[in-house]
């Protein structure tokens, strides 16, 4: 097997209020991709680079300060300056992650949910959270194992940080919703602890912005191209969970972060798949 075999390139770009980077390029290398960091406003001066590249890795933050709303500014990049690069890069067969600012840019970008076309505005959106306010804390994720998604394969329940204002998610219609669902393309909901099942709306804080249906992640149609709220890259190692000390004393420290099984997933495919 040649070195490229081992190495799927990660494109990971920052700037402009983007944050995460150094921690989700990290996690990419840890995994044994090649993750490198580059300025959104470079990726525009060269779409081209995207063509050296079989992941696309939308960080989270909060881009242009989420003026207007979160991530729209950053929609607008992606849809007006790097709409046909970023189509010609999900027709190829490659891979597309966005969490938390980098789902909501996604979304408003008509990225996802994507039924008919990458340009599915409308949709769906990201809205304010129920609570009114920025909700930072941990919360418990089920995995549907009916979904096409990639990401989320061989996941049953995540444990992981969110960090968001704006994290509802709303669909346009009943039948987008029912689209959505019949699809397989909602990977990831919002958990209650006690019962195992799906948050509802009202449930806070398990469902920590009322999204409907208690949905925490959504892929596209193919399962390539997926957008999460949770931060997976908040919880790499087992000294990221806010209950390690217990759980070390306890000899239950897991040998590594649940949201690093995220990447992994896309690693592996792309390994297989497009190297």
């Amino acid at each position: 097997m040649n070195a490229r075999a081992n190495n799927p390139k990660v494109l990971v770009p920052s700037g402009q209020g983007l944050n995460c980077e150094e921690e989700t390029a990290y996690g990419y290398r840890r995994l044994g991709a090649q993750a490198d960091i580059v300025h959104i406003n470079d990726i525009m001066a060269k779409p081209g680079i995207l063509e050296d590249y079989q992941i696309l890795a939308l960080v989270g933050g909060f881009s242009d300060g989420d003026h207007i709303a979160s991530g729209k500014i950053h929609a607008n990049r992606l849809r007006f300056r790097l709409e046909e690069p970023l189509e010609r890069f999900i027709h190829a067969g490659k891979l597309v992650i966005g969490v938390c600012n980098g789902f909501q840019a996604m979304v408003k970008s008509g990225m996802l949910p994507a039924f008919n076309s990458y340009n599915s505005i409308g949709e769906m959106t990201l809205t304010y959270n129920d609570s009114g306010r920025f909700e930072d804390r941990w919360i418990h994720l089920l995995a549907n194992r009916k979904s096409r998604c990639i990401w989320t394969k061989e996941i049953d329940r995540l444990y992981l940080p969110i960090r968001h204002g704006e994290g509802k998610v709303r669909l346009a219609s009943r039948e987008a919703l029912s689209k959505l669902e019949e699809a397989g393309q909602v990977a990831l909901s919002y958990m209650d602890p006690q019962t195992g099942k799906t948050a509802a709306e009202a449930d806070y804080p398990n469902n920590p912005n009322g999204s409907v249906k208690g949905i925490a992640g959504i892929c596209d149609p193919t399962g390539r191209v997926f957008g999460m709220m949770p931060h997976w890259e908040g919880f790499m190692t087992p000294y990221n969970h806010p209950s390690w000390t217990r759980l070390q004393a306890e000899g239950k420290l897991p040998k590594e972060g649940e949201g690093l099984q995220i990447a992994r997933n896309g690693v592996e495919y792309a390994r297989e798949k497009l190297v």
